[in-house]
């Protein structure tokens, strides 16, 4: 019998997992993750930037967790020799439309506790970025890069110093919640535990049902985002992060240049459905996951009222003419053939049966399970702070 089993070895299962044992030392936790190895999906597949707590709705879960989180992971990092580099980031205004929008981010910034953040001008932040194009802008100096597969393997390795179970290749293929005990059945093991606490990102909607009777109201989507890399003859038109200013009413923050903690600058990435929760490439097809997603009554009033942007978006997955014109509005030096194939990522995008694509992380809670359900970016640089609240939630059960 085990206190708790954890499902999911992305950072955020792994982070709950590492404070749980910290914080109680005599409670057995095993974590089971289907892939050989840690942070194989959203972890690791992500830009590996540190988020500011810039673009989140003050107050809100995003919000608290990513500026706490923030801290937690770079004392993490400092503590246990994992690198990184606060090379900061501009916000840019390319258009007058967006400069409304840029003063809201400007204060929500304030309001979560930035106040090193500064306004700059076109000269301003040509004096930082001098290739970039743009009317006015934000100067983040929080923003920073690292390798989240890092991390991961750290918290991996110290949660079973801790005494912690970590079981990689075993799938999830059955939860039966019961009086007193769960049992979790995988591909590998049964399992009798006290509770299930559900960090499997993409399969999280999937993992939750199984925890309780009840439907669960909320779908994960599968959003790809496609990379370019700048080659590297053109890395210098980059210096440190370069964003747009996002549209409020989309959850995604735009193509924008990223440079990487080994090295190398990443642009991108769009945002597209994928036809499968893990998939990374355009041919990658489940035809069972993809028409759970089309038929999902939240994805259609989604669909329905983003489908511009969404074309616009599959436009540029095929068009490298299309993508690299959105990415000149920032740079406009960037010529297509600057560019070469980067990688992929796909991001666990809740919607809800009203066609709400959830904007914060969510948690739902029975009996036996504690499920986080939707935990996009930020995540990551959250990955510690939601990994305490979680443990908050699991040491209050015992």
């Amino acid at each position: 019998m085990t206190d708790v089993v954890i499902i999911g070895g992305g950072i955020v299962g792994l982070a709950t997992a590492l404070q749980i044992k910290q914080q109680r030392p005599g409670l057995s936790v095993v974590l089971i993750e289907k892939e050989p190895a840690v942070a194989r999906h959203q972890t690791g597949h992500n830009s590996g930037v540190i988020h500011s707590g810039l673009y989140y709705k003050p107050g809100s879960l995003k919000a608290t967790n990513c500026i706490r989180g923030y801290q937690m992971l770079l004392d993490f990092c400092q503590a246990e020799g994992v690198p990184y580099e606060l090379c900061g980031k501009i916000v840019v205004a390319t258009k007058p439309d967006e400069l409304p929008q840029l003063d809201i981010l400007f204060e929500r910034g304030q309001l979560n506790g930035l106040t090193n953040i500064r306004k700059i001008s076109a000269g301003e932040m040509r004096d930082i970025e001098p290739h970039v194009a743009g009317i006015a802008g934000i100067a983040v100096p929080y923003t920073g890069i690292i390798d989240y597969t890092q991390v991961c393997e750290k918290l991996a390795q110290k949660f079973q110093q801790l005494g912690g179970e970590l079981r990689l290749n075993e799938r999830v293929e059955q939860v039966t919640p019961g009086t007193s005990l769960s049992i979790v059945v995988t591909n590998r093991s049964r399992y009798e535990t006290k509770l299930v606490v559900n960090c499997a990102g993409l399969y999280s909607d999937k993992i939750a049902q199984l925890t309780q009777r009840d439907p669960v109201d909320v779908r994960i989507v599968p959003f790809r985002g496609e990379y370019f890399k700048l080659k590297p003859h053109k890395e210098h038109l980059v210096k440190h992060l370069i964003y747009p200013v996002p549209d409020p009413n989309f959850p995604f923050l735009g193509v924008h240049f990223t440079r990487m903690v080994h090295g190398g600058v990443e642009a991108g990435p769009n945002a597209v459905l994928a036809f499968r929760r893990e998939g990374y490439t355009k041919s990658d097809v489940n035809l069972k996951e993809l028409y759970e997603t089309l038929s999902w009554p939240g994805f259609q009033k989604v669909a329905a009222k983003y489908w511009q942007t969404g074309l616009g978006e599959m436009y540029r997955s095929f068009s490298k003419a299309a993508f690299t014109k959105a990415l000149q509005a920032l740079i406009p030096a960037i010529q297509e053939d600057d560019l070469e194939e980067g990688g992929a990522g796909v991001r666990a995008q809740a919607c809800d049966r009203t066609g709400g694509l959830l904007d914060d992380f969510a948690i739902l809670e029975t009996d036996k399970a504690i499920n986080v359900v939707n935990a996009p970016s930020p995540a990551a640089t959250s990955s510690l702070s939601i990994g305490q609240t979680v443990s908050e939630k699991v040491l209050s059960r015992f």
